[in-house]
């Protein structure tokens, strides 16, 4: 599989390892899909067969396994005798989402709480001290895809923490409509100006996971969540000036 040019949207990130060995089809999946999860193409952008094929060097068979499999997702959806497009969801749903989001997470760190061992909560820590550093960081890039990497692994800390396959298993897919929610909104690296309040956050969550008080860490998670609505539509705000409307 071959990648497009620098700045093109489906450019493949760059990779010192081998890839290990998996059908082309699950090979476009993951590179779409992480185009999406990044905010790279917008919600509402077509997407065209023939560039895709083009973009990661396939036929069109693994594009539109790849599609599919991302439309059974949420993330694009595929309109028949029309073509395909990043999925547009409207702000009730969006907020919908969240809440059951918010509950979801709540739970399984309120399970946490009462399961966690001191070696675990001291690795949340040490991902939670990687998001503090990047604070400092001027590119702003840099600041929003990090926290995005970083955020996710804290919370799958948290999730171990919980043991409970079953509910990290379900909860992944919310992660995913998570990121791509915050990311497709027309803003340019959203998270980026939040970190302040998502380290502050984060901070409440361990310190309720120390005392192991399960409620206080439902909370200060369901609070957490729910405030990404924030991010989501001070970025929508911000993309609309930004483009005269």
């Amino acid at each position: 599989m071959t990648a497009s040019s620098d700045g093109h949207p489906w450019a493949a990130p760059a990779s010192g390892h081998r890839p290990v060995v998996r059908s082309l089809g699950s090979l476009v999946y993951d590179g779409i899909k992480q185009r999406l999860l990044e905010g790279a193409v917008p919600a509402g952008t077509r997407l065209r067969v023939d560039e895709l094929k083009a973009a990661f060097g396939v036929s069109k068979q693994p594009v539109m396994e790849a599609l599919r499999r991302l439309s059974t997702e949420g993330l694009v959806e595929i309109i028949p005798q029309v073509g395909c497009q990043v999925c547009s969801y409207p702000q009730r749903e969006v907020e919908d989402f969240f809440q059951l989001f918010a509950g979801m997470e709540g739970t399984i760190t309120e399970i946490a709480a009462a399961r966690r061992t001191d070696a675990q909560l001291a690795r949340l820590a040490e991902v939670e001290g990687r998001i503090d550093a990047l604070r400092e960081a001027a590119d702003s890039t840099r600041r929003s895809q990090g926290y995005r990497a970083h955020n996710r692994t804290f919370h799958a800390v948290i999730h171990e923490m919980a043991g409970s396959p079953i509910l990290a298993a379900t909860s992944q897919r919310m992660w995913d409509l998570s990121d791509f929610l915050i990311n497709t909104n027309g803003a340019i690296t959203p998270l980026s100006t939040a970190l302040d309040q998502r380290h502050a956050d984060h901070e409440r969550i361990i310190d309720a996971l120390r005392e192991r008080d399960g409620p206080a860490a439902r909370e200060a998670t369901q609070a957490h969540i729910v405030g990404t609505l924030e991010i989501i539509w001070d970025g929508t705000a911000a993309g609309a000036e930004g483009h005269g409307t």
